[in-house]
């Protein structure tokens, strides 16, 4: 299998050749390449609110022939049983998307808790400094907005380090840019984020 290029943040944008690779994901991203080398033909994928694991596990399943099994954590245990086994008996990859891994995911069933205890598992961390300011500018341009690096380094420092977070100010600089008909700058992205909530006054 060739490298997979799969984008980690809209999970609107299904392209897949604008990957932005980090230390935030790069394990996830080698694990998925290499998913012939797992132990057994399954993966327990957790990660942040919109950092795009669900996509990852549509453009994986896609890739390589295998099964997603997305929201695990609410899904029907049985049925999640039956798929473990499904893909043990096929050879083909499944790929489980959960908020937790266990023990922290408490399953009830218990053939299903001890397959999962086996499972190998892969977590897509919050955004490093890379790929904080690669998504803010890459969302700002998709936008249409010119955005100076000065001001991108200006959000970088204020704004949460998390996925929601920069999609929360992206949203914010957007709307005050359509609303005042002005280009982005650091005054009008202050106002703008402190007014939405994404950012202390202080």
């Amino acid at each position: 299998m060739s490298q997979i290029a799969l984008p980690l943040d809209w999970p609107e944008d299904e392209r897949d050749d604008q990957f932005i690779l980090s230390d935030a994901n790069a394990a996830v991203a080698r694990h998925l390449e290499h998913w012939a080398l797992w132990p057994v033909p399954v993966t327990i994928l957790t990660g942040p609110r919109k950092s795009g694991r669900s996509l990852i596990g549509r453009l994986f399943a896609r890739k390589t022939g295998g099964r997603l099994f997305d929201n695990a954590w609410a899904a029907d245990e049985e049925a999640l049983f039956h798929a473990w086994n499904g893909a043990m008996a096929s050879h083909r990859p499944l790929l489980i998307v959960a908020d937790a891994a266990p023990p922290a995911w408490q399953v009830t069933l218990p053939d299903l808790a001890s397959r999962l205890v086996a499972t190998p598992r892969v977590a897509i961390l919050p955004p490093d400094d890379m790929l904080l300011r690669a998504l803010l500018e890459r969302g700002l341009a998709r936008r249409g907005l010119a955005v100076p690096p000065p001001l991108v380094t200006w959000l970088s420092a204020r704004i949460e380090r998390s996925y929601v977070g920069i999609i929360a100010a992206i949203d914010a600089l957007d709307r005050a840019s359509l609303s005042r008909q002005h280009r982005l700058t650091v005054p009008l992205a202050r106002e703008a984020l402190e007014q939405a909530g994404v950012i202390d006054a202080s």
